[in-house]
């Protein structure tokens, strides 16, 4: 196979793999239903230390995922119960929340005093929870461990290739994830208050219901351990 084969091939599968997981467009939206109305500028300087949160994030479990669990002693099993978990419960806080209030010129609501104050709170999650779980979860990770095995190829050269377009495939989505978080805000502008509170509701409630499905898709295979032993 021709290398450049190999790494395209690599990168399509990831891509097609990881992309309904992260899914940048939905992902967004629960985004803006965590931050509020924020300033446009808070928004892009939180969505661009989101996207590289998850490359580093997405290559440490590339590079190291399986060793680190195996030296946790933690199986993939409990990662989706535990993951699961959170995402549901992240689901169900956004489904719950109160409306946003309307942004003033002269002051914002909800969590932020100014906007200094805003994206020094902010930043302090963007990795838990705004890179883990929104947007790259349980079972992004679960999927990340797979594909880190499959790449794994005959001859040296073959693995380079294949991580490299998994690699690859991080990148893209990272960046799609940094476009539309970035501008997530235009949501508001774009769509009535009340139907874009409709979509998050909708979305929310589809994030608590992957998450109770990675739950119990984990939680199933640990009980069938115990049946059939």
């Amino acid at each position: 196979m021709p290398p450049t084969r190999e790494l395209w091939e690599s990168f399509l599968i990831a891509f097609s793999a990881l992309l309904p997981l992260i899914n940048p467009i939905g992902s967004a939206l629960v985004f803006l239903g965590l931050v509020g109305n924020v300033p446009a500028e808070a928004c892009r300087a939180l969505a661009r230390r989101i996207a590289i949160n998850n490359v580093i994030f997405l290559l440490i479990f590339e590079l190291l995922g399986s060793t680190i669990l195996h030296f946790f002693g933690i199986s993939l099993h409990i990662v989706q119960v535990a993951g699961g978990l959170v995402l549901a419960a992240m689901g169900w806080s956004v489904l719950n929340q109160a409306d946003s209030s309307p942004v003033s010129r002269d002051k914002t609501a909800g969590i932020q005093a100014d906007s200094d104050d805003t994206l020094k709170t902010l930043q302090q999650k963007a990795f838990y929870p705004f890179t883990f779980p929104v947007t790259s979860g349980p079972g992004t990770l679960v999927v990340m461990l797979t594909l880190a095995t499959r790449e794994e190829g005959s001859t040296l050269t073959s693995t380079i290739l294949r991580h490299a377009g998994l690699f690859l495939a991080i990148i893209v989505l990272s960046a799609l994830v940094y476009i539309c978080y970035a501008n997530a805000p235009r949501l508001t502008r774009a769509v009535p208050p009340a139907t874009a509170q409709g979509i998050l509701r909708v979305v929310s409630f589809i994030l608590m219901c992957i998450g109770v499905q990675i739950f119990w898709n984990g939680l199933s295979a640990l009980l069938m351990t115990v049946i059939h032993p």
